[in-house]
This record gives C-alpha cells, structure tokens and sequence, in this order.
C-alpha cells in the first residue's frame, strides 16, 4: 500500500530520522577511551645523573627534576586528550610512587601513586591502551641514559620465551595479557628502539640521546613537552592500526642476576640454571609475571 503524504510531514520524518542518525554518531564519537600511562623519571629530558636528580627528597636537584617530569606527563595527557581519549590515569611510577602532586598534575587526569601499589595489577581489560613516559632502556642498552631493569643492582637481564626485555618489554607483555596495546613511548633513543623493536609502528617522543650511559643530548623542557603532546595526540588518533602483544604459550621467563643481586634461598617456582641464572615456567605470561 502506498502512503500519499504531505510534503511538510514528509518533511519532518525526514528530520527526525537525520537527528536520530546524529545522535546516534554522538554517542559512538564518545564511546569511553581510557588510557594508562606508565612513568617513570631516568627517561625525562635533561635527566643524566640518579644520585643528582633521581632520589626522592635526597638529590639536590630533585625537585627540579619532579618539575621536569609532570611537564612531560600534562603534554602527554593533553595530547591524549586532543587525540580523542576520555579518561587517563596516570601512575606514579618511578621508585616508590612519591613524585607527582595532586596540585601539580593535569586536572583532567587520574593520578594513581603510593608504595602500595603492585605493578602486576596496573592494568587491566578496561583500558583502550597504554602508553610511556619517562622510560629508560633495558640494562646493558648501548648508550641507554641511566639504562636498568627493575633493581639497577639486583637484575642484569630478563628474557621472556628467549626475547631479552627489560621494564618496557615486560609491561608491553603485561599490557598485551589483557588485550591492551602499547602506542607510544617518550624517552631516550636506546628507549625509543626497544618498543619499537616489539611494537614497531609505536610512536616515539626521543627526547634525548646518550653518548654514554650518563651523558648525552637532550632537547629544552618545552621542546620536549611539545613533541610528546604531538606524538600523544597522533597516537590515539591512529589507536585502530595498534595490537595488544601477545606472548606465545606456555612461557619460559628466564632472570640473569647480578652477582649482587643472586638469591641466596631456593626461589618457589623457579629452577636454578647457574650461579646467576633462575628460569621459571608457566601456561601463559601472568602466571610467571607474578613470580617476579
């Protein structure tokens, strides 16, 4: 049956159906995108020296340094936010969580911070990605600035299914578990190349570059503020071209201890392989990762 309506009343269908297609692309544009940024301070522009500026209420330049590192996290969150995210946490990770102030970090962000919490439940399947700032290189990265993993004096190296990480392989790892992608760094060039040697389309901030293991380049604070917010903000905009990593089953995490560090007590779990060496073994990546 065919329906002879007026022209103004078809009019008006017509308009009601353009509202409904409107608002329904509204509410897909503000579909929740969570972020989780991962920081640390060995990585941040102009920072060479741990005993100088790296120890909480004891360096002398500490504050200067505390300073450097939420610029570098409000120009990520900015970006962020300019690419599209709707919510960003940022934890406080470098030492024992006592870097960032309320007063100081972005009012649009979440701040998660304290000796209380444990990295292994950082992240989970709420989140759209994850992303680094401030990060250093594994121990041992040529030219890596102030390059660790973990404890500087307790662990040499880690291999995760023979892949040698440090703390940005491994959270790439830890991120991947949960279906969350990595899409960008900010650190030193020893840092830039070991994401993108897991992740290699990340987008990377090289805010400076090491001609040694304490000394090299480094841009000024707001040049490197800059291209973090750039880098930031292009990153979520392309967040549909990133994958999770997913490690391979069952997982073999091998750990290389300094001579310092060597547990002197047999390790649950773990296997001892030599004077220095410990191997632990599981049926995917969070069951060896909560042995750490």
């Amino acid at each position: 049956m065919t329906l002879n309506l007026p022209n103004y009343l078809v009019r008006v269908l017509v308009a009601i159906a353009a509202l409904g297609l409107a608002v329904s692309a509204g509410a897909q544009s503000r579909k929740p995108l969570k972020v989780l940024m991962i920081t640390d301070m060995e990585g941040v522009d102009g920072i060479f020296d741990s005993e100088l500026q790296c120890i909480p209420n004891k360096s002398p330049r500490w504050e200067e340094s505390r300073k450097l590192l939420t610029g570098e996290i409000n120009a990520a969150v900015e970006g962020l936010l300019e690419g599209g995210a709707t919510e960003v946490v940022v934890w406080d990770g470098h030492a024992s969580g006592e870097n960032l102030s309320t007063l100081d970090i972005h009012p649009k962000a979440t701040l998660l911070s304290g000796p209380g919490v444990p990295g292994a439940l950082l992240v989970d399947s709420s989140y759209s990605a994850e992303i680094f700032i401030g990060q250093h290189a594994m121990a041992g990265a040529e030219k890596g600035i102030l390059a660790h993993s973990e404890s500087s004096e307790g662990i040499q190296n880690y291999w995760v299914n023979g892949i040698r990480v440090g703390e940005i392989g491994l959270e790439v790892m830890h991120a991947g578990a949960f279906g969350v992608p990595d899409i960008m760094l900010a650190g030193d060039t020893a840092a830039c190349e070991e994401i993108k040697a897991l992740v290699p389309n990340a987008e990377c901030a090289e805010v400076k570059s090491g001609v040694s293991r304490t000394g090299g380049y480094s841009l000024s604070h707001p040049a490197a503020c800059a291209l973090i917010r750039e880098k930031a903000a292009l990153a979520v905009r392309h967040l549909s071209e990133y994958k999770p990593y997913r490690t391979a089953v069952p997982v073999e995490l091998k750990i290389e201890y300094t001579t310092r560090g060597t547990p002197t007590e047999p390790r649950p779990n773990f296997e001892r392989l030599d004077d220095r060496t410990w191997v632990t073994r599981g049926k995917d990546f969070m069951e060896v990762y909560g042995r750490i």
